[in-house]
């Protein structure tokens, strides 16, 4: 798997509020070790992995061993396909809302002249 041909939807990994938490725990560290990310869950190390392995299927995360424990490491530029997609909509609600305010602002004025 590469970045640019990813498994798993950006979307889809980022859906759940478990795995965006994880991406906010890891885009504040270089890496951390499972066991270390899972002290930040009510649930099991089990649980948190199969978490991971969905972010890691999107190329949001890249693990490594270390001895016998697995390092985890955020890859944020998929995030990026999200971000486009939210400032384009953001640009779209701000023309509307432009637009908007112009009609109700024409409307006003008509108003006024009556």
């Amino acid at each position: 798997m590469n970045e640019k041909n990813p498994v798993r939807d950006v979307y889809d990994a980022v859906a759940d509020p478990t795995r965006r938490k994880l991406i906010q725990l890891l885009a504040g560290v270089e890496e951390l070790p499972l066991h270390e990310i899972t002290q930040h869950f009510d649930m099991g190390r089990t649980a948190v992995s199969k978490h991971l392995t969905i972010l890691r299927e999107a190329g949001l995360v890249t693990d490594r061993k270390v001895g016998r424990e697995t390092r985890f490491r955020l890859q944020p530029a998929p995030l990026r396909e999200i971000q486009d997609w939210v400032a384009f909509y953001g640009k779209y609600w701000n023309d509307n809302g432009a637009r908007l305010q112009q009609l109700l602002q024409a409307n006003f004025d008509e108003d006024e002249n009556d």
